[in-house]
């Protein structure tokens, strides 16, 4: 009877345990909905609806001429809250939108577009993905025209969530100095230089968090507009660019090298028309940009005999040696202190002008000149340095400059044989922008000009900022001087180490360089290759360095790895800019013919040349629709006859421009060879007869 007694205790006592429990939370309950009701409402608005960041448009990137580097497009996701249309022909229009979303997407059938709204609408869900792939602005505005859509966001509920997406219409030309930027902010080149000014101003907007952790976007009177980034317009030349970057690529696949770079620069303003950086990539074996080694720390390097100028700068300057002046550069070899200095040229040259030394690249008889007039003083040699200002930065407009090493005569490791080898490029660590810049001040008549990439910033016609040439020094040296130097680097190409890319069509002047590579401490058998100049040497207009790492192969000197990439950049630079190319009365662009009293223009664009003639008062006629054309006279005017280009054979470019005829020839597939100066006297393939792909075509220029 006690343990009957006890267990009717305890289950009592259990259900009025659970019956307070109960009462509890039924009261917990009543307190939450009436008397907390407004602050936990307060409470999920504000965890569910959230003013959000919106992106502005980032700005876009220009060439010099206007040509588009890189660019937001405005990319969009569909969604759809299928509750805001209450118009009776709903449903009826759901089969017709389901249809077009069917034939667009491909990717389900118009029946489970029809059942996935309608389950939607059904749940009373307010954001609908219709699909997470992403279409471009026309195709928005094919979509904005479908039933329930052409209503808008307001009427039927649609629903374009704009998404921009960074393009290139050159793909990936100026790859690296265009650049890029991540989403932790950062990146490289001008994406990532200019980010201040690209990416704009963010705006705010009101969003409410929906199933699956998605923000659907509200409209709010309080939502803060982006403003969209300000557009830079660079000094890049599309056209210089291709050419740097393609012949470049075809040397370094030739010598199976390491890495290649190339800058290209206009003399007088500093304007950096190209920058090219190409790399061996280790698992593809393919070339592609990387690093920026023409500007970046990556390309701090020994330059080797390109540094050459500068110790003969400083020679010169001091007025203590004459060109004609004999320099014994023996067998090749000179011992200073514990280290043997040698020539490239096995068994030395010998006896040899200072004029020879330097045209011929002699090693020995550089460090000789250069410890003999200044081993005793050699802060002397760095003040030479620093005018010339290569111990410092440029202060460059790409973020990443490579900051130059020299030493100097109080520093712990300078030795006695600091001074002969840093004479001629060692020991030292400079970038190929840097070497550029002493080059293109000799060119420039000693006038040191910062490099620019970055002339404007502007939004819309309204210019934010904009960047003026900058001089770094009035004049590196004396006139006398720079007179000497450009008169030393025309000899180099005419006779020296670069004679290999003289040519009668233009003069070209600069400097060779072979560099041993430093690997672990120690000098090994891989050569690092430049060469760096400007043309046309007389009124030079561009100047050029070309640096090729670890070439493959036998003669892995500047002047046969790296000189004929400059002279074959330099040829097509020549033949597309008719400003630097000399006009004379046999072969220019508009030459006397028969002493007739009118310009005889023999044959090219048919809109260019009818363009020339008339604003000459030249009578000429064409009556027909061929873009490019021959003359012939009649009556002391001038026919137009059409010369068919467009056909798959081989094309006639007799009579035209060089400029005109690489153009033509090129965009067929040939490959062009020519000689001579002026215009296309005689071409190797007849016209009219059948080529194949990459075929040799030979012209000769009269």
């Amino acid at each position: 009877m006690n343990i009957k007694k006890s267990i009717l205790l305890r289950v009592r006592l259990s259900f009025l345990a659970v019956t307070l429990i109960a009462i509890s939370i039924f009261y917990r309950i009543g307190v939450i909905q009436v008397v907390e009701g407004d602050k936990w409402a307060q409470l999920s608005e504000e965890i569910n609806l959230q003013y959000r960041p919106v992106k502005a448009t980032r700005g876009n990137i220009y060439g010099a001429d206007g040509s588009l580097l890189a660019t937001s497009l405005p990319f969009y996701r569909v969604a759809l809250d299928p509750s805001i249309d209450k118009s009776p022909d709903w449903k009826s229009s759901v089969d017709s939108l389901s249809r077009n979303l069917a034939a667009f997407y491909k990717d389900r059938s118009a029946n489970a577009y029809k059942r996935m709204i309608l389950d939607a609408r059904n749940d009373g869900k307010k954001y609908l993905i219709l699909n997470r792939r992403q279409i471009n602005y026309q195709e928005k505005l094919t979509m904005s025209k479908w039933p329930i859509f052409k209503k808008g966001r307001m009427g039927g509920g649609v629903i374009f969530e704009k998404i921009d997406k960074r393009y290139r219409p050159f793909k990936n030309l100026a790859g690296r100095t265009v650049g890029f930027l991540n989403e932790d902010q950062y990146g490289a080149g001008l994406e990532y230089s200019f980010n201040e000014y690209l990416q704009g101003r963010n705006g705010e907007a009101l969003f409410q968090k929906i199933v699956g952790g998605s923000w659907k976007p509200l409209h709010d009177a309080d939502d803060i507009k982006p403003t969209d980034g300000f557009d830079i317009v660079t000094t890049l030349d599309v056209n210089i660019q291709d050419v740097a970057e393609s012949v470049l690529l075809k040397q370094l696949i030739n010598k199976d090298a390491a890495f290649g770079s190339v800058i290209v620069m206009e003399v007088a303003t500093g304007h950096i028309k190209a920058i090219a950086n190409l790399e061996k990539n280790k698992q593809s074996h393919g070339y592609g940009e990387y690093y920026n080694y023409a500007v970046g720390e990556q390309g701090l390097t020994e330059p080797g005999s390109t540094f050459k100028l500068l110790s003969m700068m400083a020679l010169l300057e001091e007025g203590k040696i004459n060109l004609n002046d004999s320099v014994d550069t023996g067998n090749g070899s000179y011992k200073f202190y514990d280290r043997y200095m040698r020539d490239a040229k096995r068994g030395g040259y010998g006896m040899l002008s200072i004029r020879e030394v330097f045209e011929k690249s002699s090693n020995v008889g550089i460090s000789k000149l250069v410890d003999e007039h200044f081993g005793h003083q050699p802060q002397r040699f760095i003040d030479y340095i620093e005018k010339a200002k290569l111990d410092k930065p440029l202060g460059f407009q790409l973020k990443g400059e490579g900051i130059p090493y020299f030493k100097h005569p109080d520093d712990k490791n300078w030795y006695g044989t600091t001074l002969p080898w840093m004479s001629i490029g060692y020991e030292i660590k400079i970038t190929p922008l840097q070497t550029l810049t002493l080059y293109n001040a000799v060119a420039n008549g000693g006038r040191m000009v910062k490099p620019m990439i970055v002339q404007q910033i502007s939004r819309g016609n309204s210019i934010e900022e904009e960047f003026e040439t900058e001089t770094l020094t009035r004049s590196i040296a004396s006139n006398k001087t720079i007179n000497t130097l450009q008169d030393l680097l025309k000899g180099v190409v005419e006779k020296g180490t670069a004679s290999n890319i003289s040519t009668d069509t233009y003069s070209i002047a600069g400097k060779t360089g072979t560099a041993q590579k430093l690997i672990n401490g120690r000098y090994t058998q891989k050569y690092y290759t430049s060469f760096v100049g400007y043309f046309p040497a007389e009124k030079p207009k561009y100047s050029a360095i070309v640096v090729i790492d670890s070439p493959k192969g036998f003669n892995a000197y500047g002047g046969d790895i790296s000189a004929p990439v400059f002279k074959e950049i330099a040829d097509k630079i020549y033949a597309q800019d008719m400003n630097i190319q000399q006009i004379e009365t046999k072969d220019g662009n508009i030459v006397r013919a028969n002493n007739e009293e009118f310009p005889y223009i023999k044959a090219g664009k048919a809109a260019e040349l009818q363009m020339i003639c008339n604003s000459m008062g030249i009578s000429n006629h064409y009556a027909g629709s061929e873009t490019w054309v021959k003359s012939s006279i009649s009556n002391k005017s001038i026919q137009w006859v059409g010369n068919t280009v467009e056909k798959p054979l081989v094309p006639d470019v007799t009579g035209m421009t060089l400029r005109d005829a690489l153009y033509v020839l090129e965009n067929k597939g040939l490959r062009v060879e020519f000689s001579g100066s002026g215009r296309v006297s005689t071409q190797s393939l007849s016209k009219g007869t059948p080529f194949k792909n990459d075929q040799i075509i030979k012209l000769s220029l009269s």
